[in-house]
């Protein structure tokens, strides 16, 4: 499968509808997220003009949000916020602490997670791992 080549003409034309830049708020990042979105959602394949732009959006969004200050929050307590996010219960993090009583001790906060255990909570919820520190 070669590289695709992005027409400029084509690209210039989706740029100058977008009008993508840096993010410096939530009403924009909202704004370029429903692009993003708007792009997934087409029932089509993209072409190569359209998966530049989503990456470019992507890109976008993703620097805003690693500007974003986390709250400074115990570890128990993001993973319990995440967990309530995604509707998950305990049973369900069987898989990143191995055990119950693990997983019921770090959820408790009688225990600190351990860097095993932070590595995979930031793979399991998509989130740095800075999040539990």
């Amino acid at each position: 499968m070669g590289i695709a080549t992005v027409s400029p003409r084509k690209y210039a034309g989706l740029l100058a509808k977008a009008l993508p830049k840096v993010i410096e708020s939530e009403e924009e990042l909202e704004h370029f997220a429903g692009m993003l979105e708007a792009l997934d959602r087409l029932d089509r394949e993209l072409t190569p003009e359209e998966r530049a732009l989503e990456s470019l959006l992507a890109t976008l969004i993703a620097d805003y949000d690693d500007k974003i200050e986390l709250p400074d929050v115990p570890p128990h307590k993001m993973i319990a916020f995440l967990m309530d996010q995604g509707g998950l219960r305990q049973i369900d993090m069987l898989p990143v602490f191995g055990s119950r009583s693990v997983a019921s001790s770090v959820l408790a906060g009688k225990r600190e997670p351990s860097k095993a255990h932070i590595r995979r909570l930031a793979d399991f919820f998509g989130v740095s791992p800075e999040a539990f520190f």
